[in-house]
């Protein structure tokens, strides 16, 4: 061979001859069968899509606005959800307007069906104006209900 076709030449294949790095088992068809099979590792209960953290979440879509027929997680109302290791339930919300009708009372609601729920041991909610809630923060399915989509 002339040196131009060896640098043209292809370099030979590697393989894997030494039997200590041989498969025990032959190769299966399905090569994500072992990660399919694993389990989803364990959410602490207070992250989102722990127990208690899709509880208080299912709980605050039972409570609607009683001006709007929506329920106030949909709506957008609900701008964090906390839950302590000690199962101590902090919600950050608003409202739709500060003169909402159920300003005062909204909150106590809230506080009462969360705190109810078992193994929460305190529920706190803490209203806030910033930012101020407008139609953009409702979900599809609230949009749809009102007729907006």
């Amino acid at each position: 061979m002339t040196p131009d076709e060896q640098q043209l030449a292809k370099p030979p294949r590697a393989r894997v001859s030494d039997p200590d790095l041989a498969p025990e088992e032959p190769r299966q068809k399905d090569y994500l069968s072992g990660f399919l099979a694993q389990k989803p590792a364990e959410q602490p209960a207070g992250e989102p899509g722990g127990a208690m953290y899709d509880a208080v979440i299912e709980a605050l879509k039972d409570i609607f606005d009683p001006e709007i027929p929506v329920n106030i997680y949909d709506l957008g109302l609900i701008y964090g959800v906390d839950v302590t290791p000690d199962a101590d339930v902090a919600i950050t919300m608003t409202l739709t307007t500060p003169h909402c009708p159920v300003a005062e009372t909204m909150p106590g609601e809230i506080e009462m069906r969360v705190g109810a729920l078992p193994g929460v041991r305190d529920a706190q909610v803490n209203v806030t104006w910033d930012p101020p809630w407008d139609p953009s923060k409702m979900t599809d399915e609230a949009r749809l209900e009102l007729g907006m989509l």
